[in-house]
C-alpha cells in the first residue's frame, strides 16, 4: 500500500515546493511567458496542488482533477501563455516533486523504495491527467477568444 508517510510529507512542505517550483519556472527559457504572472498567483497556484496531492492521488478524485486543471488552462489561456509553456510547467511542477521524493527517500531500503515505486506511478498518472484536463481547458478558451476575434 501506498506510503501515506511520502505524501503527507509532500503535503507538509507545499511551501517550499511551490517556491522552488517558481524558480525554475522563472529561469526556464521554456515557460518565458510565466515572467507576465505574478509570483504569488503562481505560487498559490502550485501550493494547492503540492498541498492536496494526497487527495488527488490516493482518492482518485478524476473529475476534481479535471476540474481545477481545466480551470488552470483557460486562465492561462486568457492569460496568452503559450500551451507549449503550459504543458512545460506542468512537466516542471511533476519533476519538481520526483526531485524532492529523492532527497527525502533513503536509497537502499526496499520498503522506502517500493513506496516510492508505487508513488511515483501514481504521481505519473496524476500529471498525465493534468496535463489533458488543462491542455482542454485552454483549447476551449482559446477557441472561444478566437470566435470573438472574428465575429
Amino acid at each position: 500500500m501506498l506510503s501515506y508517510r511520502l505524501v503527507r510529507v509532500i503535503e507538509y512542505h507545499a511551501d517550499s515546493l511551490a517556491e522552488s517550483l517558481v524558480r525554475k519556472v522563472h529561469a526556464s527559457d521554456r515557460t518565458a511567458a510565466y515572467q507576465n504572472i505574478p509570483s504569488a498567483e503562481l505560487k498559490a497556484r502550485v501550493h494547492e496542488i503540492y498541498r492536496h496531492l494526497g487527495k488527488w492521488i490516493i482518492d482518485r478524485s478524476a473529475p476534481e482533477i479535471e476540474q481545477r486543471y481545466t480551470a488552470i488552462g483557460a486562465r492561462l489561456a486568457e492569460q496568452h501563455v503559450p500551451l507549449s509553456e503550459l504543458v512545460w510547467a506542468i512537466s516542471l511542477t511533476k519533476k519538481n516533486v520526483c526531485e524532492y521524493l529523492d532527497d527525502v527517500t533513503f536509497p537502499g531500503r526496499v520498503i522506502d523504495l517500493s513506496d516510492k515505486l508505487e508513488l511515483l506511478q501514481l504521481l505519473g498518472e496524476f500529471f498525465d491527467e493534468a496535463t489533458h484536463a488543462a491542455t482542454v481547458g485552454y483549447e476551449w478558451t482559446a477557441g472561444e477568444n478566437a470566435l470573438h476575434k472574428t465575429g
